[in-house]
């Protein structure tokens, strides 16, 4: 995409705009509703803009030595800037995303297409349906970000979605959630409460004046099956502009408390964020 203009589009579930940045010449933030869904810049992919995104990407870039590839499963498109990142600091990952709106990945591929050379394939499906088909043992990180608007769909919430990703990670894989949530942490506790018991190591990425209690905001959920760096991961999201604390060991039990995970027959979408929250109102 060369020109600086913005782009509106009715896609299959909501209106998506493409709004160029100012003040980067080839950077564009997409929202879809008016919620701020993704940043890109092409003309630097490891650029990361968002918050939360950031925490993923610190993530990601702790998971192994420089260089070394990665199979990684996308749940959840929008302008592909994590899949974007990973092509440039693990070059030679195989990864494959999957999108419900198929308008939306259109949208993405004619105004902010990936390299050719990228190796990201692109998938309009359903993100728990493709996940239960896919094959066991498959993938070595699953990074899950899906919002149907602005809340985590039910079907993604549930202990039964929690063990169909388990099933697709490799002994040694990996599951990364963007989640949103408020006190009292319902949703987030029994989201921790149905994966901690799954992996070996699981952690909660968020600002301190989310876990405080203070606002609704973003939170990132580290599953594990294998040890991972939790000092050096502190160390780089607190560093970051808008610092974050990563919880684990036992206050990450603490924060679980007596909550449980629920079914897929109790199973609700994550909370509406209040006006305001993430662009909305």
């Amino acid at each position: 995409m060369t020109d600086s203009i913005p782009v509106v589009r009715e896609t299959d579930h909501g209106t998506a705009r493409l709004l160029p940045d100012v003040d980067r010449p080839r950077a564009w933030l997409l929202t879809v509703d008016g919620a701020p869904q993704s940043y890109v810049d092409l003309d630097d992919p490891a650029h990361l803009e968002f918050e939360y995104t950031r925490r993923l990407g610190h993530v990601l870039d702790l998971l192994g030595a420089p260089g070394r590839t990665y199979r990684v499963l996308h749940l959840g498109g929008g302008a592909l800037t994590l899949p974007r990142y990973l092509t440039v600091t693990r070059p030679g990952s195989r990864q494959e995303v999957v999108e419900f709106d198929r308008g939306l990945l259109d949208l993405v591929a004619e105004h902010l297409p990936l390299p050719e050379d990228a190796g990201v394939a692109l998938h309009a499906a359903d993100a728990r349906t493709w996940l239960e088909s896919a094959p066991a043992g498959s993938v070595d990180v699953l990074v899950a970000d899906v919002f149907g608007g602005s809340r985590v769909p039910a079907r993604l919430t549930s202990v039964e979605y929690a063990r169909a990703a388990g099933r697709v990670l490799t002994d040694h894989g990996v599951y990364l959630a963007n989640l949103a949530d408020a006190a009292p942490f319902a949703f987030l506790r029994s989201q921790l409460a149905a994966f901690a018991p799954l992996f070996a190591e699981s952690a909660l990425i968020a600002e301190p004046g989310v876990l405080r209690g203070r606002r609704f905001g973003n939170a990132v959920l580290v599953a594990a099956r294998r040890p991972l760096d939790l000092g050096e991961l502190a160390r780089r999201t607190a560093a970051d502009a808008f610092p974050a604390r990563v919880v684990h060991g036992p206050a990450l039990r603490d924060f679980i408390g007596d909550a449980r995970p629920v079914g897929d027959a109790d199973a609700v979408p994550s909370p509406l964020p209040p006006d305001g929250a993430f662009g909305i109102g």
